[in-house]
């Protein structure tokens, strides 16, 4: 579900749009697309409204070919919104939905801007994975209730192949054998399903707030924890996934119980392709990966998984 980073202006009617939802008095002072999404159109847009600057986030859904797999999603991002909202993390909050369209030629969602960035250099290594450990931790202690969507793998594990790519073909086998089996047991909890560096904001070395939750939905916290962990890996290693799963668990406390299933579940959900770096760490200013790198970091992930596996 990815296109070409490009820079797009943000469409006359959906500027006017953006206008009419916080007052008609209100004006646009500035748009500047935001990369790093990968599936929609993204534009930090500063109103100036009562005269006073607001700034928020517009996101167009343009991808036609998720929206007919979910047509709901400017519908879903907004439940999203609100249901993480009480949370008690620092998240968007929703401003306005058109939900199919009907104001913006395509469905849009506008919500608040949260001030920090994204970081993937940090200075300290352990205190950013703590960091994001203990927000994840967090999200997790909230119950999912009876939030309407609900957790499904991206990829069939009955349709997935041994990557011709590996180095290790009978591990892999091992573990599509493992993700075909039975799941283990667990209490849903409300989940982000897209957790990784690239949607926290940090200011000053602290977590200032997570952002894209267009993905949340009722489930495993281990989906969260393994999806993290696998972009953790190709990121920077094995001992950083490894560090930052250490971490969560102390936060989580002993109600959290770890199953390695769901670790390798994130793995092979991101088999459609052959490994490559994703356009959007690069947009955000990570440099020095390599395709081939993320072919052997996935691999030596998946060997350390499969000993987690024969000692549990």
């Amino acid at each position: 579900m990815t296109k070409p980073l490009s820079d797009v202006e943000l469409p006359a009617r959906v500027r006017q749009w953006a206008i009419d939802s916080v007052g008609r008095a209100a004006s646009v002072v500035s748009t500047r697309q935001l990369h790093g999404g990968m599936s929609t159109t993204i534009h930090s847009v500063a109103l100036r409204v009562d005269g006073t600057v607001r700034h928020v986030v517009v996101r167009q859904f343009d991808n036609e070919a998720w929206l007919l797999e979910e047509p709901d999603l400017a519908l879903h991002e907004a439940e999203s919104l609100r249901r993480a909202a009480r949370t008690g993390l620092r998240t968007p909050q929703l401003i306005a939905l058109d939900e199919t369209g009907g104001s913006c030629g395509l469905p849009v969602v506008m919500m608040s801007r949260l001030e920090g960035s994204v970081v993937l250099r940090p200075s300290e290594m352990d205190r950013w994975l703590r960091g994001l450990a203990a927000t994840l931790a967090q999200l997790h202690a909230a119950a999912a209730d009876d939030f309407p969507w609900d957790y499904f793998t991206y990829t069939d594990p009955f349709s997935l192949q041994i990557p011709a790519w590996s180095s290790c073909p009978q591990q892999w086998s091992d573990a599509i054998r493992i993700v075909q089996g039975p799941r283990p047991a667990f209490e849903p909890r409300f989940i982000h399903r897209d957790y990784h560096p690239g949607n926290v904001l940090w200011e000053q070395d602290a977590v200032s707030g997570v952002v894209d939750w267009v993905n949340a939905c009722r489930g495993p916290a281990g989906i969260d924890i393994g999806h993290c962990r696998v972009n953790l890996a190709q990121l920077y290693g094995v001992e950083e996934a490894d560090a930052f799963l250490s971490a969560y668990i102390e936060f989580a406390g002993p109600s959290f119980r770890y199953a390695p299933y769901w670790d390798l579940l994130s793995l092979v959900d991101i088999l459609s392709d052959s490994p490559a770096v994703y356009e959007g760490w690069t947009a955000l200013g990570m440099t020095g990966l390599t395709d081939k790198l993320m072919e052997e970091r996935l691999d030596a992930y998946l060997l350390s998984l499969m000993r987690r596996t024969s000692e549990a």
